[in-house]
């Protein structure tokens, strides 16, 4: 895992360029704390931040290989699961090796297959190739878009980078944020190739970029294609404990410490159990962590979308697998802390308004970081498997736009409610949505003699795989890297996404429960009280000393007359909002809060430079 970044241009001599493509790598220094190398020819600088994680001494880049016609070089971020069948399979192609990384297994795959290497490609990965034999730059993204990706289209080439920040790094990238972006930004629909930033693109999922000097290409060399489902229901429950099983064993491979996080919820007490049966096997104790909020166990109470608090099933999935369970306690002062939050914000690039959810996150792997450098993680399996509950509520299923916008919570509805009302209307999100919406339904493939049920069904949960989960991807691998942890996501290798993806919905609830294959796969490494738990979110803390500290951070943006981010937010808005009696502050009003105050710390970090169209 590492941060890469990269200029390419045609007609200017790079070698003299070598301290801009140093300050571009280097904004990528927290994804990779433990080395850094940039490679420069005239027409292109590659620069990499590493994390070491396989091949400690011998995985250093950017990794280069010279060939008859020219050099081939590579930078990487990522893992290849299945780098040890490939380098066997390479072997024997006559292909020899210098190093024992995956790095350089990849880097011999595209000498051998040329971009075809995707097809051979088991993990998640980010990397861009220059291949000097034909003065080309290829960039490829793994197929579910785990690891970030973007690009900035020159007059003469291109610049790239893991995160927009290596890319903002160079001079020929402005600092622009235009409409378009901002109704991303607060639509929530996750369009495919959005970058906030004007004139910057993410290169898509499963996707191949080729720059050359007569301009860029893209190709898609994978999608979710609808196909028969024959298995029977006892099969089907085999296949995916079989998946299940390789997957995370696969995923525990690494040279440095690994663990798991545990949230006591079905999908990361699976990977738990699976984790921790194969590395007992191997004599080794399962290290876990989760995060909790002091005083949230016992005086939780219930919210729209939380009937229980995760502790007392965190510690009997720990007991169960007898694991070495550590608990992050967080208070409202680490939640709140306005530099924390501006760290989230560095790390995202985006004020996501997503409040004491990441800056939680961020905390706790900070702590994680301290112990272990790759967490394997339960992320995923509720797009895969159906387990939202707005996929089982009737009116989001039946809703002619996102189901997740559609479910009536305080994190999605009224998303534009604290917004300046020009720009409100300017905005006009309602209609981007539904254009959004529309767009996506068109491009899910369905099956023959599907029934109209079964046909609606496919479609949310293509949404889902290919719009919604993006965003929790992203925000999981920025929020991990800010710190140097490599976190991976067993519920998105792509063989248990085509096979899952393709089971009818009756077959996902066949027990009249959500994630019914997921529960049964894994019932023989789960304790009796996560088999029966009810599906609960990501954890946010019910402490009103949040809420306070928030309206007191707010008051103190409102004492600044000329601040820039009341070009965004309606002022009024926020006074209400300070006045507001605490106790009756509802979650709503809470996350437009959080919301402002994400845009007033982000206004403030990139001014003067920024330009707001």
């Amino acid at each position: 895992m590492c941060g890469i970044a990269g200029w390419v241009s045609y007609d200017t001599d790079l070698t003299q360029q070598q301290e801009i493509a140093d300050a571009m790598t280097e904004t990528m220094a927290c994804r990779g704390p433990d080395d850094r190398g940039t490679w420069v020819r005239r027409s292109v600088a590659l620069g990499h931040r590493r994390l070491a994680i396989i091949d400690l001494p011998g995985g250093r880049q950017p990794m280069s290989v010279k060939t008859p016609n020219g050099e081939v070089a590579m930078v990487y971020s990522g893992e290849a699961y299945n780098f040890s069948e490939l380098r066997e399979e390479l072997t024997k192609l006559g292909h020899r090796w210098e190093t024992d990384s995956d790095t350089e297994v990849v880097l011999h795959g595209y000498l051998q297959w040329g971009t075809e290497v995707v097809d051979h490609l088991n993990g998640m990965y980010a990397f861009a190739i220059w291949d000097e034999r034909d003065q080309k730059l290829v960039m490829i993204r793994d197929r579910m878009g785990i690891k970030p990706f973007y690009y900035y289209p020159t007059r003469d080439g291109v610049l790239f980078g893991s995160e927009p920040k290596a890319i903002l790094a160079n001079p020929l990238a402005r600092k622009v944020v235009d409409s378009d972006g901002l109704r991303e930004l607060m639509g929530f629909t996750k369009r495919p190739g959005w970058s906030l930033w004007k004139d910057m693109y993410e290169v898509d999922p499963a996707t191949v970029v080729t720059v050359t000097r007569e301009g860029i290409n893209t190709r898609t060399y994978w999608k979710l294609d609808a196909k028969e489902h024959t298995d029977d229901q006892e099969t089907t429950v085999e296949r995916v404990r079989e998946l299940m099983t390789d997957i995370v064993h696969r995923q525990l491979v690494a040279d440095v410490p690994r663990c798991v996080l545990l949230s006591g919820g079905l999908d990361s007490s699976a990977v738990t159990g699976l984790a921790a049966a194969r590395l007992s096997e191997e004599g080794e104790q399962l290290r876990t962590f989760s995060v909790d909020f002091f005083g949230q166990e016992e005086n939780f109470q219930p919210d729209e979308m939380r009937d229980t608090p995760d502790s007392p099933y965190i510690r009997d999935v720990a007991k169960l697998v007898g694991s070495a369970h550590q608990d992050v306690m967080l208070n409202p002062a680490d939640l709140s802390d306005p530099e924390v939050r501006r760290k989230v914000l560095r790390a995202r690039d985006i004020p996501s308004g997503l409040g004491d959810m990441d800056t939680s996150l961020y905390l706790l792997f900070k702590a994680i970081r301290a112990e272990s450098t790759v967490a394997l993680s339960g992320e995923s399996a509720d797009e895969v498997f159906g387990g939202y509950r707005w996929f089982h509520d009737e009116t989001a299923v039946k809703s002619d736009t996102f189901p997740w916008l559609a479910f009536r919570n305080s994190l999605m509805e009224n998303r534009g409610s604290l917004l300046e009302p020009g720009l409100a209307a300017k905005l006009d999100l309602d209609s981007y949505i539904d254009d959004q919406y529309r767009t996506a339904v068109s491009q899910v493939d369905l099956l023959d003699g599907e029934s109209e049920r079964e046909s609606r069904m496919r479609v949310i949960c293509n949404l889902h795989l290919t719009r919604f989960v993006r965003q929790l991807l992203d925000r999981k691998d920025r929020m991990s890297m800010a710190v140097g942890l490599e976190v991976r996501v067993p519920f998105c290798d792509h063989r248990l996404v085509e096979y899952v993806y393709n089971t009818p919905w009756s077959l996902k609830t066949y027990d009249g429960r959500e994630k019914s294959l997921l529960r049964h796969a894994t019932k023989h490494v789960l304790p009796a009280s996560v088999r029966d738990r009810v599906k609960s979110p990501y954890p946010s803390t019910q402490d009103p000393g949040y809420a306070i500290a928030l309206q007191q951070q707010i008051k103190e943006a409102l004492a600044q007359k000329d601040n820039p981010v009341f070009q965004m937010v309606s002022r009024e808005w926020l006074r209400q909002s300070a006045e507001t009696d605490p106790a009756a502050i509802s979650q709503a009003q809470r996350v437009g809060m959080d919301r402002a105050l994400d845009l007033h710390h982000w206004f403030d970090m990139y001014s003067p430079e920024l330009e707001l169209t």
